[in-house]
């Protein structure tokens, strides 16, 4: 056979009496114990209530569907073609399906509705297709798992099975899910591969049409898999179309001496034998063209097709970052779309527009599109990219009462009315003062420092050099508005009341109130908020984001309250801790100003101002500082021989990460980040003392002083990530680390380290994962087209490591709060691996104790909807006497447990060394 096979067989009509159903049954309810006994779930198989249930067999009938959809009015109506490409996308529980959304949003000229693989039942599927034609194609997502297992896969097996008339584009496990439903094996592949690079080959057609093919060509693409489809039981109904161009992967960075140039692009491959490649593909005897004395190896199946059905599936994640030519796949398979409707005559399709698409065929679906945005773009030109990124970004609006299925998939739209606040802000600006008192530690010490500067919060830029980080903010118990929320989750197991806690609330006067949070923190914080108003002229000449407003943390454990099915471990210390600042301080490190800023309701003092101010101008620089560095004797040896108490043995870490290995191998994860704890008695040290001493030896552009002295609790973080920020501007950014080494005694050497790090194939896929995983996140919440990620995998020097950082921003939509962004990333990517959900509940299973707050959030929330999170890793926590450091590192495929190890030790040196040193 000829290349030419699949141009004119792609959108044939099918020829139904080769319609198995029999593999319909494979669909099962979502309540199961995964193998191993590691996971319960309990998800509810969501139905939307007036979807009419229409159909009386599994099994669809063509007489039935040529009566009900394809009946005489489509021959009789003119063909046209779509203006907009309608798609239904099934998310497989995935942390990568709104990269997916995000193309598919900018590319189609709408937003696609996404939905759980177990929301909708057949019945409310084959409604919105066949009764009210509400999608023009399927997309099936990526996701953790095996389509054998009818748990991770759902309702798609039946979708691939029963809709053969609608074009279907199946992604990753999608793809593993074509084969399976038409008779192929899956298995373990001879190696998984997680966020490492493929070139790819092709037959041509039109899935990949203006795209090159073969060894050099540009067209390198990102794999997150450990199961393949089995070439030797590929059924007669698939037809290959993609295969790896040799069994070789590159790092991202590796693939960057290659220039692409897609028009240059010639079809040398157009007149290849595919029934050949296909027969060396079963046997197993295709290997790569050059070094013939390499060692036979199997090239991996990465595209197939339907023979007769317009049904497609790629191996590959089109919608990564480092994936080339991705973007032309997803518009591809939206003009094979176009095609296949007006070859099938949709009468419907001339009329149609976006609210047609949206809000008069999916219940709910008005709140979903009622405010469309394409990030600036005419929906008629969907095409275009911004500032030259692998682009993604969008809306995130679903109906609000699926917040008790356990997971994330929508935000609030903003309520008007809920008795409003509204503050007035008061503040002065000194030039130039902050290093003529001393800097920010002395000017910290000396107005809040007092009493082991209790009830104090202090986000401290301790480093800002290369921009990293710019404004310092403190401030202490103040004025009438300061008030401290302490929020703990309940101990109640049952998915009801699993969010729900008991919130303490401590106003100014001292008075204490308590009251139980149903629906949790976050949904509280979010209502408080948005009650407060405020006019922009208060604050309009201010070079920064925070003018006062909620401070504090947030635990690991609020990841409940995003998605995740249970929070494994009860942390000893309070879930969520948060003061609200009404007076504050703040340095601007880049021009050495001070300024002071008072909050207020209603009529404003000048009080607290008129105090600060004479406190300020009569600071003079510490005389303490040089002696107290001077008495701190300097301490190199590993925090377990000096006192610190680890959860887990050196042996029981590496068996953790081989049973990570395991998991990964069986699809269950791309990525774990496995943590542990350390923990020492250290009676009654001054934590404030020790956080100066810290912040001296190990400075971060995050770093942070907060006590909650009512709970007997200090954190004392120097933490080199950001989180996630929210300005002014409405932008969006994350931060992620993934790759750490550590510092060279020598410039030579540590010139050395720097590079084998940036080199580190292991490493950039750690940050590649990630980064994908972000870009997902914040594309739940962000205008289609406007996530990009302006910085790929750079190092970054500290104290005592390197690491590899990103930058990923995006425009966030109109229509969301600042708290619905922290849900939608929540826990951060960076700390729990992907996807997020299952590498969460894997987590749980492995680790021996909660997280607590290492692995959540520092930060501030201001008033008029920013915020500023940072990721809590290098950070001692002292709570009842004792002080505890989190540490861990992301395991992939490529990990090796005593390295695994020895990189989880290297990240507690610093933060123990600062405790062994000030003891």
């Amino acid at each position: 056979m000829s290349f030419t096979l699949c141009s004119s067989s792609e959108i044939t009509y099918p020829n139904v009496e080769g319609l198995k159903n029999a593999k319909a049954n494979l669909v099962a309810s979502k309540s199961f114990l995964r193998a191993g006994g590691y996971i319960k779930k309990h998800y509810v198989q969501a139905s939307y209530p007036d979807a009419r249930k229409v159909v009386k067999s599994s099994h669809l009938v063509p007489g039935h569907l040529e009566g009900s959809f394809m009946g005489k009015k489509w021959k009789e109506e003119p063909r046209k073609k779509l203006e907009f490409v309608r798609t239904l996308l099934i998310d497989n529980y995935d942390s990568y399906t709104y990269n997916i959304y995000q193309e598919l949003s900018v590319i189609n000229g709408l937003p696609p509705v996404v939905v759980r693989n177990d929301e909708w039942t057949w019945n409310d599927i084959f409604h919105f297709l066949y009764e009210e034609g509400a999608f023009d194609n399927i997309v099936i997502s990526p996701g953790p798992g095996s389509p054998t297992c009818p748990e991770d896969i759902g309702v798609c097996l039946q979708l691939l099975l029963e809709c053969w008339d609608i074009p279907i584009l199946g992604v990753c496990l999608g793809h593993q899910a074509l084969g399976h439903a038409h008779g192929a094996q899956i298995i373990h592949a001879s190696e998984p591969i997680h966020g490492r690079l493929s070139e790819i080959e092709h037959n041509g057609c039109k899935l990949f049409a203006n795209i090159p093919s073969g060894r050099n060509s540009g067209f390198k693409v990102v794999r997150y898999h450990s199961l393949v489809i089995d070439t030797k039981s590929f059924p007669k109904e698939l037809i290959p179309i993609a295969w790896t161009s040799s069994d070789d992967t590159h790092s991202f960075l590796e693939t960057q001496k290659f220039d692409v140039i897609p028009d240059a692009y010639v079809r040398e491959r157009q007149q290849a034998n595919f029934g050949s490649i296909l027969l060396q593909l079963k046997n197993g005897s295709y290997w790569p063209s050059s070094n013939a004395n390499r060692t036979k190896s199997r090239k991996v199946v990465m595209g197939i097709r339907h023979a007769t059905w317009p049904h497609y599936g790629v191996q590959f994640h089109p919608e990564s970052v480092a994936t080339t030519y991705g973007r032309q796949i997803f518009k591809n398979f939206r003009e094979i779309t176009k095609d296949y409707w007006l070859r099938m005559s949709s009468s419907f399709s001339s009329d149609r527009n976006i609210h047609y698409a949206a809000s008069t065929q999916v219940p709910h679906a008005s709140r979903l599109f009622g405010t469309v945005s394409t990030g600036g773009q005419s929906a008629k030109n969907p095409d275009v990219r911004f500032s030259g990124e692998a682009c993604s970004g969008g809306p995130v609006i679903h109906d609000a009462d699926k917040r008790s299925l356990g997971f994330l998939d929508m935000v609030n739209i903003l309520p008007q009315n809920m008795g409003a606040k509204f503050l007035k802000l008061k503040w002065r600006k000194f030039d130039h003062l902050a290093s003529e008192v001393g800097g920010a530690r002395n000017i910290f010490s000396e107005l809040f420092g007092r009493n082991k500067a209790e009830n104090t919060f202090w986000l401290d830029s301790s480093s800002t050099e290369k921009g990293r980080a710019r404004f310092s903010f403190m401030g202490a118990k103040g004025g009438s508005l300061w008030k401290q929320l302490t929020f703990r989750l309940s101990d109640k197991s049952d998915v009801a009341s699993k969010r729900g806690g008991h919130l303490l609330i401590e106003d100014a006067e001292g008075y204490t109130t308590s009251t139980f949070l149903e629906e949790g923190f976050f949904e509280y914080l979010n209502k408080e908020l948005l009650s407060l108003c405020s006019e922009e002229k208060d604050y309009g000449g201010l070079p920064f984001d925070f003018y006062g407003g909620f401070i504090g943390y947030i635990g690991y454990n609020l990841k409940v309250e995003c998605g995740a099915a249970s929070s494994g471990h009860k942390s000893t210390t309070p879930d969520a801790c948060f003061f609200f600042a009404d007076n504050l301080v703040v340095i601007d490190h880049h021009s050495d100003d001070v300024y002071i800023l008072s909050l207020h309701e209603g009529n404003t003092t000048k009080t607290w101002l008129d105090d600060t101010e004479q406190k300020l101008v009569s600071l003079k620089a510490s005389a303490t500082r040089k002696s107290d560095e001077q008495s701190l004797q300097n301490v190199t040896n590993s925090p377990h021989k000096a006192g610190f108490h680890s959860e887990k043995s050196r042996e029981q870490y590496m068996r953790d990460v081989e049973k990570c290995l395991k998991y990964i191998k069986d699809g269950e994860s791309y990525e774990l980040c496995l943590t542990t704890q350390i923990r020492k008695c250290v009676g009654k040290v001054d934590p404030f003392r020790l956080y100066l001493h810290l912040r001296e030896k190990n400075p971060a552009p995050y770093a942070a002083w907060l006590n909650f002295s009512k709970e007997n609790l200090c954190i004392c973080s120097s933490s080199p990530e950001r989180f996630l920020r929210l300005d002014r501007n409405g932008i969006l950014e994350a931060k992620p680390i993934k790759g750490t080494i550590a510092r060279g005694a020598t410039l030579e050497e540590d010139e050395r380290l720097k590079l084998q790090l940036q080199c580190s194939e292991k490493d950039q896929a750690e940050n590649l994962m990630i980064v994908d995983l972000l870009r997902n996140d914040l594309g739940r919440v962000c205008e289609p087209g406007t996530v990009h990620v302006p910085r790929l995998m750079e190092v970054e020097s500290y104290a005592t490591v390197h690491t590899m950082v990103s930058t990923i921003r995006g425009k966030k939509q109109s229509n969301v709060s600042a708290v619905d962004c922290v849900r939608a990333a929540f826990p951060g990517g960076s700390m729990t691996g992907a996807p997020k959900l299952r590498s969460m509940e894997i987590l749980d299973s492995i680790e021996s104790c909660s997280r607590g707050i290492y692995s959540g959030s520092i930060g501030f929330f201001s008033y008029n909807q920013t915020f500023d999170l940072n990721i809590v890793i290098r950070t001692v926590v002292i709570h009842e006497n004792e002080a505890s450091i989190g540490a861990g590192g992301a395991i992939i495929a490529l990990s090796d447990p005593e390295k695994e190890y020895e990189e989880m030790l290297l990240k507690t040196r610093a933060p123990a060394n600062a405790v062994m040193e000030f003891q």
